[in-house]
C-alpha cells in the first residue's frame, strides 16, 4: 500500500525539477488544510481522476505519480513522503470511493498495492 503513500505524495509533489529529486517548489502546501476542506481537495481529485480542474500543482502531481509509484518515491523530499502518507491514510479512511477510483486508475493491475502492502500495514494504513 505504498501506492497509497505514493498517491498522497502526488497530492504534495507536484513539480519535477532536478534529475535526483522532485522539486520542493510546492512543499509549502498545507496538506492538512487541503484534506480538511473538500473545496480544496476536490480539484486535485478531479485532475487525477477526470483530467479536469487541473491547477499547475495538480497537473504536475498527475504527471509524476506513475514515476513516484514505480520508484517507491525515491525522488521525493522528506516533506513529500510525509504528505503522501497523510493523503493516503486520509483518502483510504474518509473518502473510500474516491480512493478506490484512484487505485483503479493508477494501479489497475494491483502491482503497487501488492508491492507496498506490508509497509502500509506497518504504518497503520488500511488499504
Amino acid at each position: 500500500m505504498k501506492s497509497t503513500i505514493a498517491l498522497v505524495l502526488c497530492l504534495v509533489l507536484v513539480v519535477a525539477g532536478e534529475e535526483q529529486q522532485y522539486t520542493s517548489k510546492f512543499d509549502h502546501i498545507d496538506v492538512d488544510r487541503v484534506l480538511k476542506n473538500d473545496r480544496l481537495l476536490r480539484p486535485y481529485l478531479n485532475c487525477l481522476l477526470k483530467d479536469m480542474q487541473c491547477t499547475p500543482e495538480a497537473r504536475e502531481l498527475k504527471r509524476l505519480l506513475p514515476d513516484a509509484l514505480a520508484t517507491k518515491c525515491e525522488k521525493c523530499t522528506a516533506k513529500q513522503k510525509e504528505g503522501s502518507e497523510k493523503v493516503i491514510a486520509f483518502l483510504s479512511k474518509n473518502k473510500p470511493e474516491e480512493w478506490e477510483q484512484v487505485l483503479e486508475m493508477y494501479d489497475k493491475d494491483h502491482i503497487y498495492r501488492t508491492k507496498y502492502a506490508a509497509e502500509a500495514k506497518a504504518r497503520g494504513i488500511q488499504v
